[in-house]
């Protein structure tokens, strides 16, 4: 069953321990680094009851996200429920509740995988899959490590023990994106592992309120911004990053998933359709926020009345068609899907193009922000201090006279603008810039398994064949 955003809402209410500027946040739902983000989150929930979104997001009685693919047809169902998600927050909100649960639909695809040498976690998986779904839970993960403490101190999150109820964890993982607003985490490793490096190797499931686990968030663009019309974007749609400290918390023994194996440990990202259903997720969204941004530069030269000039015209062509990239790796990614286990388990978009698709957004996202901040030019350092200038009886009509342009007024051009700086110059801007670039780990780490994954013997072999084709008898 799907749950409204009001539920949702109440389920965040647990008593969670989150850290932000040197206070505990007792309620995320009320506090006002978190209270509109979080109901942005909530209005996610709530789409699934309307009439026009219900069949597009739910198959089944669950949403279509947490369903195992079984042909094209639903992987192209699943993408258009993924960009009905998008397109609530324009691509801003990037982990939402299809994203994980898209990634565990990919690990009941191939359960088997989690059956290790030291550990049988399938059912323990299944029952993941099954949990996240019938009960429509907002689940978010932490996989990255932090940095060497000091003196070699080992800061990431290991097992250091064992109970009859389950096993002990202590230590962090980092880049806890949307961990805040989450009904469960998911906490793992997906960087390799050496063969004897036992005690980082596991995967385990969390609700937030677990005694002895904290969530330290970053600043909160949401509470430095002024009002919705001064940041359109960061005031509601900042899904926040935390690190998460377990010290010493008990994992129940049937939410551990991988436990002291370094190979199933990773396996589960790879040799389930999980990760590339993440792509798929992530690809269908930013192909969304990449359209977003076109639209609001075409909008902002039309504003400044330079969109029917020669170089105007050629730099929105380039953004045009930046999209239709962005499009184009996700159509392909389904049409060159592969069958998971023989087909017994579904379908799974293409690994090559997903692949791919991953050098592509990290590339593209910088390029298409600086060639929308060229368009934009010097009007987005040129604003008034907040919307409030335009009401003030002295100010009011020197602002509304000259921040007005053709055929726009003054409070419809610095809305506009005022949403394009939230977009590209503020430091929630900034923020996504680097969430893009980073989005599926460091560039070292995509583009070698590239080139394993890739078609690089099918290259390679039509090199050969041109080289085979000609010789010393040939020269004239």
């Amino acid at each position: 069953m799907t749950r409204s955003g009001q539920e949702y809402l109440e389920g965040l209410r647990d008593g969670r321990a989150i850290w932000l500027d040197g206070e505990r946040v007792d309620d995320v739902t009320a506090h006002p680094a978190f209270r509109a983000s979080a109901a942005s989150f909530a209005r996610l929930f709530d789409l699934a009851d309307d009439p026009v979104h219900h069949p597009v997001l739910v198959q089944g009685g669950v949403r279509r996200a947490c369903a195992v693919p079984r042909s094209y047809e639903d992987l192209v169902a699943r993408r258009r429920a993924f960009r009905t998600t998008a397109e609530a927050s324009y691509g801003f909100l990037g982990r939402t509740p299809d994203y994980m649960a898209a990634g565990a639909a990919g690990f009941a695809a191939a359960p088997g995988v989690f059956t290790g040498d030291t550990f049988d976690g399938a059912g323990n998986a299944l029952a993941f899959h099954r949990r996240l779904a019938e009960g429509d839970l907002h689940t978010a993960f932490t996989l990255t490590n932090p940095s060497p403490g000091l003196g070699g101190d080992d800061l990431t999150l290991r097992v250091v023990g064992e109970r009859d109820g389950g096993i002990v964890v202590r230590g962090a993982k980092t880049i806890g994106t949307g961990a805040v607003f989450a009904d469960e985490l998911l906490v793992g490793t997906i960087e390799p592992l050496a063969d004897d490096d036992t005690e980082h190797a596991v995967t385990f499931s969390l609700r937030p309120d677990t005694p002895g686990l904290a969530l330290i968030s970053r600043t909160s663009y949401e509470q430095r911004s002024r009002s919705v019309f001064d940041h359109p974007l960061s005031s509601r749609y900042d899904e926040n990053d935390a690190m998460l400290v377990c010290d010493d918390v008990l994992v129940p023994w049937e939410r551990v998933l991988t436990y002291r194996d370094p190979a199933t440990t990773g396996a589960i990202w790879w040799q389930t359709p999980a990760y590339l259903n993440l792509v798929h997720q992530s690809a269908t969204r930013f192909w969304t926020k990449l359209a977003f941004l076109t639209g609001l530069a075409i909008l902002v030269t039309r504003s400044h009345g330079t969109e029917k000039l020669p170089p105007v015209t050629q730099a929105l062509g380039r953004l045009l068609g930046m999209v239709a990239q962005a499009k184009a790796f996700v159509l392909a990614a389904e049409a060159s899907y592969e069958e998971v286990d023989g087909g017994r388990g579904g379908v799974r978009p293409g690994q090559e193009i997903s692949f791919a698709q991953r050098i592509m957004a990290g590339e593209l996202y910088p390029r298409a922000i600086q060639d929308i901040k060229l368009l934009a030019g010097g009007s987005l350092v040129q604003l008034p201090a907040s919307g409030r200038d335009l009401l003030h009886p002295d100010l009011g009509p020197l602002v509304n006279r000259y921040y007005a342009a053709p055929g726009q007024p003054a409070e419809d051009r610095v809305k506009l603008l005022k949403l394009a700086w939230d977009a590209l110059g503020s430091e929630f801007a900034g923020r996504h810039e680097q969430y893009e670039r980073f989005y599926h780990g460091a560039p070292h780490v995509y583009l070698t398994m590239q080139t394993w994954a890739g078609s690089a013997g099918e290259c390679e072999s039509l090199a050969q064949a041109c080289l085979d084709g000609y010789g010393l008898g040939t020269a004239r």
